[in-house]
């Protein structure tokens, strides 16, 4: 089932989620819906708070980026993203390292906008899969880049915390509009603040 996305503005993304036990109800109902509306939406991340339940939950399928563009070429930074789907539950970044890097970000819950966020390249994390097992891996180039975004989600931190305080102000307006839903979109979202 398709949930609505959370816009900006809504207090839910702003807060730290909490830890997912073994017997919460509904979770593995969750994740399925969360799919559904990430690939509804045509997203490669979605964080539970982007559906508003603050629990400690992500998903990711970066498989588009490993899909060849127009002329048939794939991005060399999008290698092993075709079979990258996971679910992380409880998420715990034990490290991060590598030389700072750029890249143009945008989210589900902040539509239309797009900025250059500065992340470090690799990480190491913890987390339990969808069936409540332990794993730790590393990642690095787009698929940390994109556990890192949706962490912050967990975090009540959205990509626009991450920009300089003049770029934050140049965009107040757009974002301002975002929250009272005055933005195109081609799937559900829930707005805080109606037009």
């Amino acid at each position: 089932m398709i949930l609505p996305i959370r816009a900006y503005g809504d207090p839910v993304l702003k807060k730290q989620a909490e830890d997912i036990e073994k017997d919460h109800p509904d979770i593995q109902e969750l994740i399925e819906n969360m799919f559904d509306t990430m690939y509804g939406a045509s997203g490669v991340g979605l964080a539970a708070p982007q559906v508003g339940r603050s629990v400690r939950l992500f998903i990711v399928d970066a498989s588009p980026f490993a899909e060849p563009d127009d002329d048939g070429n794939v991005d060399p930074d999008s290698v092993g993203l075709e079979d990258f789907k996971k679910v992380f539950i409880n998420p715990e970044i034990v490290d991060e390292e590598g030389e700072e890097w750029g890249f143009e970000e945008g989210c589900l819950s902040i539509p239309t906008i797009r900025e250059e966020v500065i992340r470090q390249p690799e990480l190491k994390i913890k987390y339990l899969n969808e069936k409540f097992e332990e794993q730790e891996e590393k990642f690095d180039g787009i698929a940390a880049r994109i556990i890192q975004h949706e962490f912050d989600h967990l975090e009540g931190v959205l990509f626009t915390d991450h920009l300089n305080p003049l770029r934050r102000r140049l965009l107040k307006r757009k974002l301002s509009d975002i929250a009272r839903g005055i933005v195109e979109v081609k799937y559900k979202m829930k707005f805080p603040i109606r037009k």
